[in-house]
């Protein structure tokens, strides 16, 4: 088979690198491993599919870990750009509290489907159960269910995913290919996860419960949210936002009392304890839910004899690693900058690298998203300058 381009990853990086191809006329095909497109970008919709984030570009792209080339293509396609392309697919959006933006209609599985209709309009072609092994000057090699299938094409972009949700089709299977181009990758780490902690048994009945309000500090974050004990450790979004920094070694504390200063809790516990147990005591006069007393008896206990004196503003979480990479929402590591020119161009290949396989990192609340959608654009883009050579 012969095409202009062939994208190998049909999430949503390929899939913007197919449309910014198509749209100026080239044929392109877009190839997948799974039985069907997209499977990651529709479980990040399941509860919500969060798109991106209403907020300054400068705060937005500050964002973004990595070379300063990947704020720079974020920059050319960034939160408000990723706004106007789902309503230009029929597809309102709106602003919640947190600056988060959510298609109206919360859910995925509509986007993706008014994505594939234009794509289909196109003339884009999909071909899924189709794994790459191999790469070539001008094609790529795919194991397919009915045998080897080779597709020629003139530039190739590989929107591959990172090493999460190996179940999904992100499973780094293709750096051995990269290496053989002479392309080099870095370690992949875990982003975006919670970490494990070893609780007693007396943690038990607050698996599950909602940690909030509350403020986290690792290393020079800090930031008001929420986050859940489970039976395994901590996990939500607040501890998703902090996590690059706990992962690397920064200590995680909590401000179980973001609403109250120093003072105003010392003045709140000098009343007589009477008969109250201490967490009744704590409950009453603080309104601290459930959950925080027993992250403090977990944690501190012996209680000293002065309760002011517990640590209600920075309570230091005894973090026992992360939870494995397969858990995590994302992934940080991959194709290392150093191997690729400025449009995402594998070094002396007409091969290019668009979205999570790229070695940069970013927040959940919609950063990932717009990360993708910007780099897989930016690669399509580059490619089609290649086809125009």
């Amino acid at each position: 088979m012969q095409f202009d381009a062939v994208i190998v990853g049909a999430g949503p990086a390929g899939l913007m690198a197919a449309e910014t191809m198509a749209a100026k006329g080239a044929k392109v095909a877009v190839c997948d491993a799974m039985p069907s497109v997209g499977r990651k970008f529709l479980m990040a919709g399941k509860s919500g599919l969060n798109l991106t984030k209403s907020e300054p570009l400068a705060t937005f792209l500050a964002a973004f870990r990595g070379p300063d080339l990947i704020r720079d293509i974020v920059a050319t396609y960034h939160n408000k750009t990723v706004e106007d392309w789902a309503r230009g697919l029929g597809q309102d959006v709106f602003t919640g509290s947190s600056g988060r933006v959510f298609p109206t209609a919360m859910k995925a599985s509509p986007l993706l489907r008014a994505w594939l209709t234009r794509l289909d309009a196109m003339g884009v072609q999909r071909f899924t159960r189709h794994r790459l092994v191999a790469l070539k000057p001008d094609s790529a090699e795919f194991d397919t269910p009915d045998g080897a299938v080779t597709i020629s094409a003139k530039a190739i972009v590989l929107a591959l995913g990172g090493a999460s949700w190996a179940r999904l089709g992100s499973d780094a299977k293709w750096v051995e290919i990269l290496e053989r181009l002479g392309a080099r990758v870095m370690p992949f780490r875990p982003s975006n996860m919670g970490f494990n902690v070893h609780w007693s048994t007396h943690m038990e009945p607050v698996f599950g419960d909602p940690v909030k309000p509350a403020i986290l500090r690792a290393g020079d974050q800090k930031l008001q949210g929420e986050f859940v004990v489970s039976k395994t450790g901590v996990e939500g979004s607040a501890i998703y936002a902090v996590s690059a920094a706990v992962r690397d070694g920064a200590a995680l504390s909590i401000d179980l009392l973001p609403n109250m200063n120093q003072r105003e809790i010392q003045n709140a516990l000098r009343a007589p304890r009477g008969k109250n147990s201490v967490s009744n005591f704590l409950r009453k006069r603080l309104k601290l839910s459930r959950v925080k007393i027993a992250l403090l008896n977990e944690i501190c206990r012996p209680f000293p004899a002065d309760l002011s004196k517990l640590p209600f503003k920075s309570l230091e979480l005894p973090i026992a690693g992360s939870r494995p990479i397969d858990e995590a929402i994302s992934t940080a590591g991959g194709v290392d900058w150093a191997s690729l020119d400025d449009d995402l161009r594998i070094k002396g290949a007409n091969v290019f690298c668009a979205g999570e396989m790229l070695d940069w990192d970013a927040p959940t609340g919609g950063y990932l998203l717009t990360g993708c959608f910007a780099t897989g654009r930016h690669a399509g883009a580059a490619a089609l300058k290649l086809l125009n050579s």
